[in-house]
């Protein structure tokens, strides 16, 4: 079996194994729907009033996307590996010959997939509800590219958090501990300006603050965003090298 079918076979079982799982799938796209209808419909946003949601509607949208390019793959590679770790499938997949590079990324392209879908739900519902209006110029399809690039780079932050949890609960917990800080501390729903400067370089050093900033530079304020794709691309090939190293074998 070719590497290409080996991917094939294990991201194919991988997606009957989401679809089997209706809690994950509900609430994979119903989580970001609630913030979406929470504060983009009822708490509004308030240009020029200050504090929180005081950009206008369309400086969130990054924000939105997000959430789903930051949570699920945190916690459904995370859990995945605690469930394969508890059920002993990496003993067992190291009699084939699949490899944990192969594991890795038969699963981040499943999330892609996942996540592909459910951006393009919230990209259309913060449109609905909300008085956003997004730039439309021959550079919008790049946002995918964003989206690809960003749910990668989690997955290996959350191959990472699998590896190193004892238990399912404990990736579940990390994640959380994980993702929380970083929606809201990346260039997100919490301006720059908002926070201390000695705080900012932490901000650089988030994933999110890249994704943010190159898909609010597409559909919002027309700003360079080729540099912040080429990071973040950066960043996701570290994130997966270090998450499949982590990996408990399976060649």
């Amino acid at each position: 079996m070719s590497r290409v079918r080996r991917v094939r076979a294990e991201a194919v079982a991988a997606a009957r194994s989401f679809l089997r799982r209706r809690t994950a799938v509900f609430f994979t796209f119903f989580f970001p729907v609630i913030l979406v209808v929470i504060f983009g419909a009822l708490v509004r946003t308030q240009p020029t009033g200050g504090g929180l949601f005081a950009e206008p509607a369309g400086y969130y949208l990054p924000g939105y996307i997000g959430v789903v390019v930051l949570f699920t793959p945190l916690s459904r590679v995370g859990s995945e590996i605690a469930r394969h770790r508890d059920g002993n499938r990496f003993e067992k997949l190291a009699t084939t010959p699949l490899t944990r590079v192969e594991w890795l990324l038969a699963h981040t392209l499943v999330n892609v997939a996942i996540i592909g879908l459910a951006s393009i739900l919230v990209f259309g519902l913060v449109l609905l509800v909300t008085d956003a209006a997004v730039r439309v110029t021959v550079a919008l399809p790049a946002v995918a590219a964003f989206v690809v690039v960003g749910v990668a780079a989690f997955c290996g932050v959350g191959a990472v958090l699998g590896s190193l949890a004892d238990t399912q609960d404990g990736v579940i917990a990390a994640s959380n501990t994980v993702a929380l800080p970083i929606l809201f501390l990346s260039e997100t729903f919490v301006p720059p300006s908002l926070l201390p400067e000695w705080f900012l370089p932490a901000v650089a050093a988030s994933p999110l603050t890249y994704f943010a900033r190159g898909v609010r530079a597409i559909t919002y304020d027309g700003g360079p965003w080729v540099g912040d794709l080429a990071v973040l691309s950066a960043i996701a090939l570290l994130t997966l090298a270090v998450g499949a190293r982590l990996l408990p074998r399976t060649d």
